[in-house]
């Protein structure tokens, strides 16, 4: 529970919103709670449907978020170069991530 709050705040804004009444309050909860929720079923969906070869790691939540805004929100390149650099950064991560346990099997 606490981990699914706290991605919510880093990735929905759930923290950024100022209690003044609790009409407001209830409004900024819920969209943030939309938000997140909308995150974790495109996840789950794309890791169901299309699972990540060993190169790449799956996409995260994050990583959808980063693909949202500068896809759909604001496209200041092609799709093909953002794309390019999702699959460049989850290449990346998966080398970064084997490299970790490497060294983690090899100490004491």
């Amino acid at each position: 529970m606490e981990e699914t709050f706290q991605s919510g705040k880093g990735l929905a804004g759930l923290d950024e919103h100022q209690v003044r009444r609790y009409a407001s309050w209830s409004r900024g909860v819920t969209l943030a709670m939309l938000a997140h929720a909308f995150l974790a079923a495109v996840r789950a969906d794309e890791y169901a449907r299309h699972p990540a070869p060993d190169t790449l790691i799956p996409l995260t939540c994050n990583e959808i978020q980063r693909l949202f805004i500068t896809l759909v929100i604001r496209p200041d390149h092609d799709t093909a170069h953002r794309l390019g650099w999702s699959h460049w950064r989850r290449r990346h991560q998966t080398r970064s991530q084997a490299s970790h346990y490497r060294r983690q099997a090899t100490q004491p």
